[in-house]
């Protein structure tokens, strides 16, 4: 850990910048000290971005299919990118799916060991998040215990099945390249989503029992795409209190009205518009409806979208920032970090204030990156 004084930067505060000194001791920004000053005239200082989700770490596990046998070294590539764009926490969102293969349950194992084996050895605070496919009800009732061992804190539940096209006895489309991906007879994967459709009605009352279940051991369990009001309620009524990346304006406004957390993709803030033609972030955002963004398969968006809202005049900019440190800090009940005040982490991303490109990023007052010109500064 560094142990310095900042000085002549603009340091963004919870209410705004300010040019006081920045004094970082022992792993958390100071009241006060004695560190060695380190001039960062032309910089702007800002809490380090917390991805409370986010699944571009797969490229690193498995580049290609098979490729990767080390994912150790996997993560610490994934961690490499995340400290150059200003991510000191980051939540990485894996599937148990009935796709199988990379999303697949041995797989999934795979990666939660890597997690636990490889984070505590990396500057970067990394977390795993669960995201469950609700229709395998084969694995209801040991998911908890797996949860546990697996050190996971934060579980999500999607259904990607394709339900219309399975209540006609359809093949969706894609379907023979999905199956062969996973290792499996194509026709034997479609017996098996068409199963898992008529076995729906099961469904919500084994997501009452397991969502009571995992609430009781602590777990932050959020819903995905939620695509109405009723949804939306539904999940708020089984204690899923985190609204992630919700397709319409009425289920964001079901998750605000119930005090329920909202988190938004920062690339659909990017590129102005959903990839999928879901309401726009933007919108979103504009009406008040979102507390966290989230890099979702980007990890350079977070700092693009926050810089971005900024500049539009939508949100001041220590409002903007917020959203991608202090909200989904909020969001995954961390309350050590997310902003720089005396006390907290000493979290930052360090960025260039003209090119406004991340010059270097500290994680608990470890540098987790470092480039050009401002190493000299600190040298």
């Amino acid at each position: 850990m560094i142990d310095i004084e900042i000085r002549n930067a603009q340091v963004l505060g919870p209410a705004g910048f300010h040019d006081a000194p920045l004094f970082v001791h022992g792993g958390k920004v100071q009241p006060g000290g004695d560190g060695k000053p380190v001039d960062l005239g032309g910089f702007m200082v800002l809490p380090g971005i917390v991805d409370v989700h986010g699944d571009g770490f797969e490229r690193h596990l498995a580049p290609r299919r098979g490729a990767m046998k080390q994912m150790n070294e996997g993560l610490r590539a994934a961690e490499a990118e995340l400290a150059a764009n200003g991510i000191t926490t980051g939540v990485l969102a894996q599937f148990v799916s009935w796709e199988g293969g990379l999303r697949g349950l041995e797989f999934a194992q795979q990666v939660f060991a890597a997690i636990a084996e490889t984070a505590p050895n990396l500057v970067t605070d990394l977390r795993a998040q669960l995201r469950f496919e609700t229709h395998q009800l084969d694995l209801y009732d040991e998911l908890p215990d797996l949860i546990r061992d697996w050190g996971v804190g934060y579980v999500v539940f999607n259904d990607h099945l394709p339900h219309d096209r399975l209540a006609q006895g359809r093949k969706p489309p894609r379907l023979v390249g999905q199956a062969l991906k996973a290792a499996r007879n194509p026709d034997v994967h479609f017996q098996a989503m068409l199963q898992m459709h008529a076995d729906a009605g099961q469904v919500p009352a084994a997501l009452d029992g397991l969502c009571a279940a995992l609430t009781a051991m602590g777990v932050c369990l959020g819903s995905h795409d939620d695509h109405t009001q009723a949804d939306r309620q539904t999940w708020n009524a089984r204690g899923v209190h985190v609204a992630e990346f919700p397709e319409t304006q009425a289920a964001a406004e079901a998750a605000k009205a119930a005090g329920d957390a909202v988190v938004l993709g920062a690339p659909n803030v990017v590129r102005g518009a959903s990839h999928k033609g879901n309401v726009s972030a933007f919108d979103l955002i504009a009406m008040g409806l979102c507390d966290a963004l989230a890099s979702d398969y980007h990890y350079p968006s977070p700092r693009r979208a926050a810089l971005m809202l900024a500049k539009s005049g939508v949100l001041p900019f220590h409002q903007a920032w917020a959203l991608v440190s202090a909200g989904p800090a909020r969001v995954l009940g961390l309350g050590d970090r997310g902003q720089l005040s005396a006390g907290q982490r000493a979290d930052m991303v360090i960025l260039d204030s003209q090119t406004q490109q991340v010059a270097a990023t500290l994680s608990a007052g470890q540098i987790s990156f470092m480039s050009g010109a401002i190493a000299q500064r600190f040298i």
